[in-house]
């Protein structure tokens, strides 16, 4: 398993093959990613502890946001808009295809760059 230090918690990556991935992911309170979407990827994120807020649209500046917890599952398609955000010190997996790099940026609390 690699894992990989992020500013809001850490990425686990689990399995890596040319069909899927499957990450588990810490996101911890008062913490959130990019706001982001994916040309090809497509995620299904479920928690599956603590309490996750996740942002989605089709445009940033009117985005729906929901409270996840345990056992709660959402799937992101190909261009909708989203973002995580730790209500609690939250774990959840995210099994994906498997474009790791299909990561356009629109907004980042932590000033990394716009792509990957």
């Amino acid at each position: 398993m690699i894992t990989i230090e992020k500013p809001w918690g850490k990425e686990e990556l689990i399995e890596v093959n040319d069909r899927y991935v499957l990450k588990r992911l810490t996101m911890l309170a008062g913490h959130r990613c990019s706001l982001q979407y994916h040309l090809q990827k497509i995620e299904t994120i479920i928690v599956i502890s603590g309490k996750l807020r996740i942002q989605t649209g089709e445009n940033p500046s009117h985005l729906i946001s929901k409270d996840y917890g345990p056992g709660d599952s959402i799937t992101i398609a190909p261009r909708q808009i989203h973002r995580m955000e730790g209500i609690d010190d939250c774990v959840y997996l995210e099994a994906s295809t498997p474009e790791l790099d299909d990561v356009i940026r629109l907004k980042d609390d932590y000033n990394r760059a716009e792509a990957s």
